[in-house]
């Protein structure tokens, strides 16, 4: 397959520009054009994970403006940790965390435990993602762990995991500098990039290298520190150290180096006085603050917020329309992320036809997004033995198509999200095309790993599903970002709700028999054998694909 299929467009959405070299001149001004199914269903599926049926009703009930803003806004709810679903097969948790009951304070263990304890926190964090909210939230912790990526290998404590998730959440909607701040004092990044063997006698760059390259000013043509600034941040983060009792992290005055840090020309030569005590503390707020100062972290956060939710390429007339408002936003708004969403999202450059359908689902968007568009139904978290056995069963189906949360391939994170020219299509190739549909066909078929889609259920939530030209109709723009043909629409109708009959009252017929009597075997079979015929097709197509 041609991966870039995927991105061809169809004659109705190639339009002329006015910017040289740009794909659109649309920017930040109010989106003001036509709010509907086809506006609602791109929104949720940028912001969330599917487009549930029941979640495309609910917003579509509101005004553009207020979809987004109920999107922006989480509820505080008490987070329910990892519990121990591990104690399978003879094997007993060796710290004595009983079945059932959360791990993420409990001692820490050996490998094996911490590898068992790993699976727990990955299919959690499945679940998470599976019984999300109405709100952009999990989709922003997702995000923010590309960013700042970690892997669980390197970390190796497992509940040194479970708390970077943990900080994600909670800053993943609020500041992004207390984010930064968050991260780079967090025991598991400080682990993971060797910070907490920063000593003043032997001081490690590996996390102030990052924290500037790939967390703050980025990389590009405009960001200007030299290496001594690497150095001067290094001497800054000396003396952070992790408590593996307690899993927090603490300052360690005798191993600060209370030397003054000097930067270079880029951020104006500032001088960080070098402090004793706990006052060394304070160097990292002061450090902070002179990296904010630069304007090109703003435009550096803004790209990878542009790649992520929506396109992957940044031409002239994008860096000029939408990067650069967007970046004054951001640093007038003292890095709030939620003034940053809400400006992107309300945009015309977000509803621009040019943006819709234009960016391939990634591994966990595909399959936390079919989930949960069709409804598949897992075993309440009460039942953890088989919630987590299923919860981990589409992780593992995410992992294998090249997504392993938790476990990104560095501290890039995911080269799709990064790497040119190819960025998203990296998803698409020889090996996951195939795994992504051979998941689909057994969902919808014989079953994965004890779940299913029951396409009755689906079709039953679409407005009018008696008549075939509506279901087809509806069940596409629900599904499929990208429109198709009047022709392929025809097709599909006739093909499998049909299936040869030159009347669509065939189909009624059928409809109208299996709701009247869902008991009858009979009926129902016949309407379920449609069905599934007609969304295996549906989800094995290329569209299926985009978001």
């Amino acid at each position: 397959m041609d991966r870039r299929d995927f991105l061809t467009l169809a004659p109705s959405r190639k339009r002329t520009t006015t910017v040289s070299g740009s794909r659109t001149d649309t920017g930040l001004n109010a989106y003001t054009g036509a709010w509907g199914t086809a506006q609602v269903v791109h929104l949720l599926k940028r912001a969330m994970f599917g487009a549930a049926p029941l979640d495309v009703r609910h917003f579509e009930g509101m005004s553009m403006d207020a979809a987004v803003d109920a999107l922006l806004t989480t509820n505080i709810i008490p987070l329910t940790p990892p519990v121990n679903n591990y104690n399978t097969g003879g094997y007993t948790d060796p710290t004595g965390v009983a079945p059932g009951a959360p791990w993420v304070t409990a001692p820490d263990g050996d490998e094996d435990l911490n590898r068992k304890r790993h699976g727990s926190y990955k299919a959690w964090w499945t679940g998470k993602m599976l019984n999300q909210e109405r709100n952009i939230h999990e989709k922003m912790v997702l995000f923010w762990h590309n960013h700042f990526a970690t892997e669980t290998n390197t970390i190796a404590d497992a509940r040194f995991s479970y708390g970077y998730n943990v900080a994600l959440r909670t800053h993943a909607l609020g500041n992004f500098k207390n984010l930064t701040k968050a991260i780079t004092l967090d025991p598991g990044m400080l682990v993971y990039l060797n910070g907490y063997l920063n000593e003043k006698t032997a001081a490690d760059e590996n996390y102030a290298r990052e924290l500037l390259e790939l967390f703050t000013c980025g990389k590009g043509p405009d960001s200007l520190y030299q290496e001594e600034d690497v150095r001067a941040a290094a001497h800054v983060l000396t003396g952070y150290k992790v408590d593996k009792v307690t899993c927090t992290s603490y300052f360690d005055p005798t191993k600060h180096d209370i030397t003054n840090k000097q930067f270079s020309s880029w951020f104006s030569n500032k001088v960080i006085s070098g402090k004793t005590g706990s006052a060394g503390t304070t160097e990292l707020d002061d450090m902070l603050g002179i990296i904010f100062l630069q304007h090109e972290v703003a435009k550096f956060i803004c790209r990878k917020f542009y790649q992520f939710f929506i396109y992957y390429e940044i031409d002239a007339g994008a860096e000029a329309n939408v990067i650069e408002p967007l970046a004054n936003i951001f640093r007038a708004g003292n890095y709030e992320i939620k003034p940053l969403l809400s400006a992107l999202f309300k945009s015309e450059h977000f509803y621009d036809p040019l943006n819709m359908s234009c960016l391939i689902k990634s591994p966990v968007d595909f399959t936390v997004g079919l989930c949960r568009e069709f409804g598949v139904k897992f075993a309440p978290a009460a039942n953890y033995a088989q919630a987590y056995q299923q919860w981990a069963a589409l992780q593992g189906a995410a992992s294998t198509q090249q997504q392993n949360i938790g476990d990104p391939p560095g501290v890039s994170g995911w080269e799709a999200y990064y790497l040119a020219p190819q960025f998203h299509e990296l998803w698409i190739n020889t090996d996951t095309l195939p795994k992504r549909n051979m998941m689909v066909d057994a969902l919808i078929t014989t079953g994965y790993n004890g779940l299913a889609i029951d396409p009755i259920v689906f079709a039953d939530q679409m407005p009018n599903p008696s008549d075939p030209v509506a279901l087809v109709k509806d069940s596409l723009d629900v599904l499929y970002r990208m429109g198709v043909s009047d022709k392929t629409k025809s097709f599909l109708k006739n093909s499998f709700l049909l299936l040869g009959q030159d009347q669509d009252y065939y189909w009624t017929q059928a409809w109208t028999a299996y709701k009247a009597d869902p008991s009858n075997t009979m009926n129902k079979n016949t309407v379920l054998k449609h069905l599934n015929e007609l969304y295996k097709y549906i989800m094995n197509l290329s569209e299926y694909h985009l978001a």
